[in-house]
């Protein structure tokens, strides 16, 4: 492919500074809803007396989760002939992360990863691929996950909000995984149909219309180079698919693995897999940083009668701390120690040949 043009990140300083205000501000919002009238301290020592192996399982999982991720960029990156090592992956896997926690509906994680990658020498063609099949994958696992625990675990979803809440959620995701197919697999059909409606639009006096078309025509060129890519390398997108699959399942583990640091018994693996799978679903879709306040709620619910009423609020908190909480914050760390690493390099002065 062509190599891209050097650009600034879609995410400034200042908007950044922006979305992780709007993002602490959900975050205690979310807090002083759900503890209100409760002891925080109480809640805080009950998450003390908790195991302690089957926490650290839990953080195990969710490194999992990180490096199955990184695992797959960096063999998809490999197979353009991209020099790359995991532990870069996994740096540039924690910034997408980062940035789709603090970012409306995860918008900013993908743009932003394959800035810093273009910055790191790696073709920007290259890399959007890349992040092009392992969204792809995670949406094909999600919705499956998701439609396969709400039907062996159709009990789990009673009539009401929580129902309704998942079926929206599983139409969004199952919507966009309809849309990076048709992008991945029909780019030339969809680019016909898009630019007629874009014509339409500009009949009906939208000016913008013509600069919506350019976008969407430099856009649905990445989507053809994945076509050719997927076309040619089938073994390595069935791998690809598969890796996303373990990805997710580790993800829905950790539930399990803070049922166990309580000490508790009765309820199968099984259902709390499907529990946080339903979840999952339910939330990725909304259009809120890190889904905040909604998984915590979603959470509450469908765990109310896993927990109890006694644990219920430290277990969420644990959950939440492994799975985002924690890993927010260090993510958060690689980015700002990534952005001064590459400031001062580009201060450095280039030797004249």
């Amino acid at each position: 492919m062509k190599e891209e043009t050097d650009k600034k990140p879609a995410l400034t300083p200042k908007k950044m500074v922006l979305n992780i205000a709007i993002f602490l501000g959900l975050f205690f919002v979310t807090f002083w809803f759900i503890f209100r009238g409760q002891s925080l301290g109480a809640i805080l020592a009950v998450i003390g007396r908790a195991h302690i192996l089957p926490i650290l399982l839990g953080f195990l999982c969710m490194f999992g989760y990180f490096a199955m991720e990184s695992w797959n960029i960096m063999s998809l990156l490999k197979s353009f002939g991209e020099k790359i090592t995991f532990f870069k992956a996994l740096k540039f896997t924690m910034i997408g992360f980062f940035f789709c926690a603090v970012t409306p509906g995860a918008s900013g994680g993908q743009p932003l990863e394959i800035y810093y990658m273009s910055k790191e020498k790696i073709n920007a063609g290259n890399a959007t691929i890349a992040i092009l099949i392992q969204t792809c994958g995670i949406q094909i696992a999600v919705t499956a996950f998701g439609f396969i625990c709400a039907i062996l675990g159709h009990d789990i979803l009673n009539e009401g909000p929580m129902l309704w809440l998942f079926l929206i959620g599983l139409l969004i995701n199952a919507f966009a995984l309809l849309i990076l197919g048709l992008c991945i697999l029909y780019p030339n059909g969809l680019r016909k149909v898009l630019k007629g409606f874009m014509n339409f639009l500009y009949y009906l006096g939208l000016k913008r219309a013509r600069n919506w078309e350019k976008n969407i025509e430099s856009g649905l060129d990445q989507y053809a180079e994945s076509s050719k890519y997927i076309k040619t390398h089938r073994n390595e997108m069935i791998k690809s698919i598969l890796k996303t699959f373990a990805q997710m399942a580790f993800f829905f583990t950790i539930p399990f693995c803070v049922y166990l640091a309580f000490g508790l018994s009765g309820h199968s693996f099984f259902m709390i897999f499907a529990m946080q799978a339903i979840l999952f679903v339910s939330t990725s879709g909304l259009p809120i940083p890190g889904a905040i306040g909604a998984s915590e709620g979603v959470f509450l619910s469908l765990y109310s009668a896993v927990f109890g009423e006694e644990l219920l609020s430290s277990a969420m908190l644990l959950n939440r701390g492994i799975n985002f909480y924690w890993f927010v914050i260090v993510s958060m760390v690689v980015v700002f120690i990534n952005i001064v690493r590459l400031d001062r390099s580009s201060e450095q002065p280039k030797l004249k040949k």
